[in-house]
């Protein structure tokens, strides 16, 4: 019967669920003991008794996850909980705190750790600055300016410099160019713009020669560029008809601020086959060969504007009005004014012409000067302000004129009436005029005395 029992269950277990609980056990037990085949029975439930509790476990925690998936696929993608992220790259560990890897000093492309020292490095031989000596130097260079662009690169310069007159600046900027061999080009370029100048750019362009001659550029550098400026004077006439005579006086200049060398017209004298370098030659061996040149030349081109100081623009203005009053000739000494190129200071002329007329005699002078200023007023040379400022002048000095020219009260105002007339002044400058009262001696035989 036991055998029978045990082969019954087994076929239970095989074939079907088993029963959980323990009544067959009790059944088999004999005497509170098991035999062995009641034990292997009883391991083999409690086998089949885990697995099936795994199995019920498992199925249900799969069917809680699906329940969850499906939850999670349904709610609100920009809500924190309903989010899904699905690249994340964030440590699934919860280890690190974002930092990049080895502190930076790891990866492609990278300069390596804060305060890492790195070793000397050995020169390369295939390096275009390689030194076979062993110090190697890295310094920028500056490629060579073109000869057709040298033009483009230095007029601008040199224009600038005709405002400012600041030839250090020059110097600096030059500087600043690698223009090689082709250096001697910036003197025949300067010049060349100011002969389509005025007077005070040809003034400026021999200082910045004389300025740029030992330190940027050699006498034979300066010669090579006059030499150019010689060949092209039939290019420059066409611009300039007047340019032989410059060029020659450029030459001359030159010589005397040892530019150029002594005997640079010896050097080119008979050996010029050019009409209009003969002319400037020749020009410049008038200039040389005139009594005290060096002082002469140093004013070949005039006055330079503004920039000359004032006691030698007085002195010009002086000389101007001087030579006017001997000749009479309006245009010329309207011509000299013009070529001074000082308009703001032509007030100078109107307060010299004034005293002039204050210290000479007779009416000769006063009517002269007037007519001077008539012309230069018609013309706009002269501007209201800078009359107006020239009289005023006279009229604030007048008290101390007149202890060399007792009379200057009456002829300032028969000169100031006359101007008025002729449409030289405002009426309200003529009234400005001062006025002094007529003193009354008591007899011609009384020693002068005031009468009360």
């Amino acid at each position: 019967q036991q055998i029978n029992k045990i082969y019954f269950d087994l076929t239970q277990y095989v074939n079907g669920p088993y029963s959980d609980d323990e009544d067959g056990l009790d059944e088999a037990e004999v005497n509170g003991n098991w035999t062995p085949q009641e034990k292997a029975l009883h391991e083999a439930r409690l086998k089949a008794k885990a697995k099936r509790r795994l199995r019920r476990s498992s199925s249900r925690n799969s069917a809680s996850e699906s329940s969850e998936s499906k939850d999670l696929a349904g709610a609100d993608p920009h809500s924190p909980k309903g989010k899904v992220v699905t690249n994340d790259r964030k440590s699934r560990m919860g280890k690190g705190r974002g930092l990049p890897k080895k502190g930076g000093a790891g990866g492609k492309g990278v300069w390596g750790a804060a305060g890492m020292v790195y070793e000397d490095e050995e020169p390369d031989v295939k390096d275009p600055n390689y030194d076979e000596s062993g110090d190697t130097v890295y310094e920028t260079v500056m490629p060579e300016v073109e000869e057709r662009e040298m033009e483009k690169m230095v007029n601008p310069i040199v224009q600038e410099y005709f405002e400012h007159g600041d030839t250090k600046e020059v110097q600096m900027l030059l500087k600043e160019l690698n223009l090689g061999p082709h250096k001697y080009e910036v003197s025949s370029l300067a010049v060349s713009l100011s002969l389509e100048g005025k007077a005070s750019h040809r003034e400026l362009t021999s200082l910045l020669l004389s300025d740029l001659s030992g330190k940027m550029l050699s006498q034979g550098d300066m010669s090579r560029a006059f030499d150019k400026m010689l060949k092209d004077l039939p290019d420059l006439i066409l611009d300039t008809p007047e340019a032989p005579q410059m060029l020659g006086q450029f030459i001359a200049r030159a010589i005397a601020d040892h530019v150029l060398p002594m005997d640079f017209l010896d050097y080119h004298k008979g050996k010029v086959d050019c009409e209009h370098a003969r002319v400037a030659l020749d020009r410049a061996a008038v200039l040389l060969s005139m009594k005290r040149e060096m002082v002469r030349l140093d004013n070949v081109w005039g006055v330079g504007g503004g920039l000359r100081p004032v006691k030698h623009l007085v002195k010009e203005m002086n000389l101007l009005l001087k030579e006017y009053l001997i000749s009479g000739d309006v245009a010329e000494a309207e011509h000299c004014l013009r070529d001074l190129e000082v308009p703001h200071f032509h007030h100078e002329l109107v307060y010299e012409a004034v005293v002039m007329v204050l210290e000479s005699n007779g009416d000769t002078a006063g009517h002269m000067m007037m007519k001077l200023l008539q012309s230069l007023w018609k013309t706009g040379l002269i501007t209201v302000d800078q009359m107006n400022r020239g009289f005023e002048r006279v009229y604030n000095e007048l008290p101390e004129i007149c202890l060399d020219v007792p009379h200057a009260h009456s002829i300032m105002e028969n000169f100031v009436d006359l101007c008025y007339q002729e449409s030289v002044i405002t009426k309200q400058l003529r009234d400005t005029c001062p006025s002094r009262g007529r003193k009354r001696f008591v007899s011609e035989g009384d020693g002068g005395m005031i009468k009360n």
